[in-house]
């Protein structure tokens, strides 16, 4: 049966923590805009902050939808799903704010995730900051059993290979806009005077 708590409880946390992928829906404004929802990983990378925030480290992508969304009118939900033993459920609502390299706190966000933040310096993108509103948990009665075998090493070496210029070069063509051109990653050369694709 599904319940709504007042907060991020302490077990729950636990098990978030224990997770090795979570889901982000998100959305703009617009009526015909395009729903978002992304896949998350990896272990590491998500932290509960107190009962009533979270954070997690925005990893390189193909793509921005959700820092998109989120700069434009904060509105996130992020769900984990249980694929052993245990058939849970877990979705926050939330408010969510965007910190880039460069910014004001970055570092200090950053550092939240300890080890996992620092062997992802190079893809991380921004850090999401949720204040939650809405913490629910409910049953994954349809959920399948699934073993995790391992963890893809894939976007770490796919970064080791770049440049930060290269690096920056990717972002500013896959990653300045989400899909409706709402301004998304802010385009940040090494030494050059920033610039950001649309308009806030």
């Amino acid at each position: 049966m599904a319940k709504v708590h007042d907060g991020i409880t302490a077990r729950i946390a636990d098990w978030v923590h224990e997770q090795p992928m979570f889901f982000v829906a998100t959305a703009p404004l617009s009526g015909d805009g395009m729903v978002n929802v992304s896949v998350k990983g990896t272990t590491g990378t998500f932290r509960v902050v107190d009962e009533h925030t979270f954070a997690y480290v925005d990893l390189t992508g193909s793509g921005a939808e959700t820092v998109a969304h989120l700069r434009e009118n904060g509105r996130i939900c992020v769900m984990f799903v249980s694929f052993d033993a245990r058939p849970d459920v877990v979705r926050f609502h939330g408010t969510g704010t965007v910190a880039f390299p460069g910014d004001p706190g970055f570092e200090e966000r950053l550092a939240l995730f300890g080890d996992a933040g620092t062997s992802r310096r190079a893809p991380a993108r921004a850090v999401v900051t949720v204040d939650v509103t809405r913490v629910a948990d409910a049953c994954g009665y349809a959920v399948p059993l699934m073993e995790l075998t391992g963890e893809r090493d894939l976007l770490d070496s796919w970064s080791d290979c770049r440049t930060p210029d290269a690096l920056a070069d990717y972002r500013a063509r896959r990653n300045a806009t989400s899909l409706d051109g709402l301004p998304a990653i802010p385009v940040r050369r090494p030494g050059a005077v920033e610039h950001t694709a649309g308009s806030d």
